[in-house]
């Protein structure tokens, strides 16, 4: 009974999603087509929960292009790879036109290897949106219908489940690519209504039938970068913001640390115009815009590196992010799968654009990126609990029976120990495979990951930082910083509160993390 009950549910959420298509008023739709589809716009589509329809002309290219493959395939002699050859070093086999569809269906099934932890949901959510995306401009010689059914997947958040490990990043993102692709023919699994369920349950749930794959359909939704790049996209993301609040949480470590303004001077950064520098600086005199702490003299006549070279070390992380951003940028408005089609040029060319080395190499910049940004943020940490410049020892009244901040700076310590580690760029190593025909390849899906796990790891040293700089702070009463790092303050303080004697520190970390996360900066 149950499960005739979640079926209703499903049969009148497709009314509701079909009412919506004729209301634009009551949702908001993503058009895919061959409009540039920018980070900033992916994000949007994130966060507002939009919906995607495929355009009249997507709809026209793709149709197009199927209808041409099938000519062509009609009228040539000759083979052609992947399509009437198998795959890789096979792919001097010739396969019978009755076997074609059993040959994509084969590959679909036999690729699917990814293992290791689940991939994020919202990674996964970005891996249909950019294998629309790239399947949209109809050079990939799919059906229709199979793109629909990837949209209506995206639309009603089932989602595949997909495993962090075994693509090599050049063949395309195989392995975790066919584990996305297994539910459209009814295999594998999905996450559906909060509840992981085989895919062949979903399907009758909301009374589909399988997709039968036709000639290249296997090939095109398993080659091509959508791993590495959704990773990619995500990261950059996530960055954008953990950028601002570096800028952010270091200009209340200045104050708290007693740190002079100079060093931030637009003339400092005019001589030196590299613009993620010239960016940090303005950033900075505006979070300490209206300080009185910032005003005060100063008996010091310098501040350390971690504070004097903010504007030159956030400003390369920043510099670094625009330039990976642009990449990852221009790959998920590209066609990266193979053989591609052109039909107006009446050409099928087996090339090479699954390959990830125009990525792998920007991701791997990008962990050493936001690795600096946590390795400096440290470091101010470490000045804020060393008993200078009139600040208490560890941060709190009564040191010795109390430890105060000692171990929140040990934390972040060894985080970022990990993320240099992580930092050893996985597009040095290449793993030959199918039998020496895949001769070099990107590993930037390992490159994707470890990047991935930087991100989070810079978030939390990010918010160990704030957790002592929000500390420090108190000990500058009843001097005040500006009113923008005070109305922080005064929120953070909501969640996590002044330590004046020892009490559980990790609890009050994430909470850090957690503020971080969901608030805007």
């Amino acid at each position: 009974r149950s499960f005739e009950i979640r079926k209703s549910y499903r049969l009148l959420l497709n009314i509701i999603m079909i009412n919506n298509k004729n209301n634009k008023k009551t949702m908001e739709v993503h058009h895919i087509g061959p409009e540039w589809l920018s980070i900033s716009r992916v994000g949007e589509i994130l966060d507002k929960g939009m919906k995607l329809e495929l355009g009249d002309e997507a709809r026209r290219r793709i149709t197009e292009c199927r209808e041409f493959l099938d000519r062509k395939m009609r009228d040539q002699k000759e083979p052609i790879y992947g399509i009437t050859t198998g795959f890789g070093s096979l792919c001097n086999i010739s396969i019978e036109p009755t076997q074609l569809a059993e040959l994509q269906k084969n590959l679909v099934m036999s690729h699917s290897c990814s293992i290791g932890e689940r991939v994020p949901r919202d990674i996964v959510k970005l891996m249909l949106l950019t294998k629309i995306q790239s399947l949209s401009y109809g050079n990939s010689g799919v059906q229709l219908a199979t793109v629909e059914r990837l949209v209506d997947f995206y639309n009603h958040d089932i989602l595949p489940l997909v495993y962090q490990q075994g693509s090599l990043g050049a063949s395309g993102d195989l392995a975790p690519l066919a584990n996305l692709s297994l539910p459209l023919i009814g295999l594998g699994e999905v996450e559906f209504d909060g509840e992981v369920m085989p895919a062949s349950k979903m399907l009758e749930m909301m009374e589909w039938e399988p997709i039968t794959l036709q000639s290249k359909e296997g090939l095109a939704l398993l080659n091509g970068t959508q791993f590495m790049s959704s990773y990619g996209v995500y990261c950059v993301l996530e960055a954008r913001k953990l950028s601002r609040w570096a800028d952010k949480i270091a200009s209340l470590s200045i104050d708290a640390f007693d740190g002079r303004i100079e060093p931030f001077y637009p003339q400092i950064q005019e001589v030196r115009p590299h613009p993620g520098q010239k960016a940090t600086g303005e950033a900075v005199m505006a979070w300490l815009e209206g300080s009185e702490i910032i005003k005060r003299h100063k008996a010091h006549v310098q501040d350390p590196y971690s504070f004097r070279c903010i504007p030159q070390v956030h400003g390369a992380a920043k510099d670094t992010l625009t330039y990976v951003g642009e990449v990852l940028e221009t790959e998920i408005n590209s066609v990266t799968d193979n053989p591609t089609i052109f039909p107006e040029d009446d050409l099928i060319v087996s090339a090479g654009n699954f390959h990830g080395e125009p990525i792998a190499l920007p991701m791997d910049f990008l962990a050493v990126a936001l690795s600096e940004l946590s390795n400096i943020s440290e470091r101010r940490t470490y000045k804020l609990i060393a008993g200078v410049r009139e600040l208490p020892s560890f941060l709190v009244a009564k040191p010795g029976v109390n430890s105060g901040f000692m171990i929140p700076q040990y934390a972040a310590a060894s985080i970022v120990s990990q993320s240099k580690g992580l930092c050893w760029p996985a597009s040095c190593d290449s793993i030959p495979s199918s039998q020496g025909q895949e001769d070099h390849v990107s590993m930037g899906s390992n490159a994707a990951t470890k990047l991935f796990r930087v991100v989070d790891n810079t978030r939390r040293v990010l918010a160990i930082e704030l957790f002592n700089a929000a500390q420090a702070l108190e000990f500058r009463r009843p001097l005040r910083t500006s009113p923008a790092l005070e109305a922080m303050v005064e929120a953070y303080r909501k969640r996590v509160p002044f330590i004046e004697n020892d009490t559980v520190m990790y609890t009050l970390i994430n909470e850090s993390v957690e503020f971080i996360k969901t608030e805007e900066v």
